[in-house]
């Protein structure tokens, strides 16, 4: 799960990381209103979605007026963003978040992400912020510090004073850096993130420099969010797709892709390898589907509903193993589904496992034209042979 912007400041701020001074606004009048409580001569208007890239797209604005902040508010509120991040479709902007502009000396990249390699969270820094990190890795990758953490005794203050030294901080942000690193990654190992992501860490000030967040990032771990209520509330539904979202009401996984055969699977190794196996034979699946285990014919129903939502949908393809799953749930909800459903599209279906004879029996006897495979190669070359004609 990921968040806004303003929600990432907001929650690093409850762990003392500085932030700059600011408000979310829903409408013109109101970031106006928060640009006259913030105070100061200038400010930064910045255009609230679930993706990076916002600033080369026109999502962030700097403005030294209240009628700029007001213009500029009503500019991207209700528009659709387009950046690297958000496709064609881009994503449309319901809020914007006001701040005070800060007098930016020098700009650091500041990542915390879960290394599976290691499985410790490791810092990832850079003396070059406020770009993407991922074009530093490949032109410059001699400038990507890299510190693992023990997780049995945490962020130690010489790992972050290394890494400061490695990107360029000294004297007085010394200190500064220890606590903010420090203070991130309590935030995130509390907050069970996968990732937290500052770009840009920014020394600002007109005076005595001072570290400062000028943008952060966060993603949560899904399967954690039951004990973090607090960012579970945080979750904005509209910037999620809207199938996935109902698939997670029913217990499902699913993923929205671009090709035109749909997927339901057991497992998310078996859902790869059929979304591997459908690619190979020269097609292009429609989504990933995972069913989990203990799939029940309503299950099933409701995986097929979501999966023909999608328009471009031209077959469905049903790759079941079943171990805690059965094959003759599997296939009474496929036949519940047709009926119901009134699914036109061919379904390929390949089962195997628990009460697989059973299963094969139901669907043989259910004068319905199930297109049926032995195996996942058989089940992805029939697939791509059927939206082909």
């Amino acid at each position: 799960m990921n968040i806004h912007e303003y929600q990432a400041k907001e929650l690093l701020k409850s762990y003392g990381v500085p932030v700059p001074v600011g408000g979310v606004a829903y409408s013109d009048q109101q970031a106006a209103q928060v640009a006259e409580e913030i105070g100061g001569n200038k400010w930064v208007v910045k255009a609230q979605i679930h993706a990076g890239g916002r600033g080369k797209a026109g999502g962030v604005k700097v403005v030294g007026s209240i009628e700029e902040v007001q213009k500029t508010a009503d500019a991207m509120i209700g528009t659709h963003l387009v950046t690297h991040q958000t496709g064609p479709e881009g994503s449309i902007v319901q809020r914007v978040w006001i701040e005070q502009a800060s007098e930016i000396k020098k700009e650091f990249y500041l990542g915390f992400v879960i290394d599976r390699g290691s499985q410790r969270i490791t810092i990832i820094a850079s003396g070059e912020g406020g770009m993407d990190i991922e074009e530093v890795a490949k032109q410059a990758p001699e400038k990507i510090v890299k510190e693992v953490i023990d997780p049995a005794i945490g962020l130690l203050d010489f790992q972050c004073r290394k890494v400061a030294t490695a990107i360029g901080l000294k004297g007085n942000l010394m200190p500064q850096a220890v606590k903010l690193m420090k203070a991130v990654y309590r935030c995130m190992r509390d907050k069970d993130a996968l990732q937290a992501e500052i770009n840009p860490l920014a020394i600002v000030g007109n005076g005595a420099d001072k570290l400062m967040v000028l943008d952060a990032k966060f993603s949560f771990d899904d399967n954690a969010l039951y004990r973090q209520k607090a960012i579970t509330e945080m979750r904005d539904l509209a910037e999620e797709d809207p199938k996935e979202v109902e698939a997670s009401g029913h217990g499902l996984n699913y993923i929205a892709l671009d090709g035109n055969i749909g997927c339901i699977v057991n497992g998310a190794g078996l859902a790869m390898a059929s979304l591997d196996a459908i690619t190979l034979h020269g097609g292009r699946p429609a989504n990933f589907l995972d069913v989990g285990g203990g799939a029940s014919p309503e299950k099933v129903t409701n995986a097929c509903r979501i999966v023909l939502e999608d328009p471009n949908v031209k077959c469905i393809l049903v790759n079941i193993f079943a171990g805690i799953n059965r094959c003759d749930w599997i296939a009474k909800g496929l036949i519940q589904a047709c009926n119901s459903l009134q699914i036109k599209v061919p379904l390929i279906v390949r089962l195997a496992g628990t009460n697989v004879e059973e299963g094969r029996k139901i669907l043989a006897e259910s004068g319905l034209s199930f297109i049926t495979a032995e195996n996942l190669d058989d089940a992805a070359a029939k697939a791509v042979a059927t939206v082909r004609g």
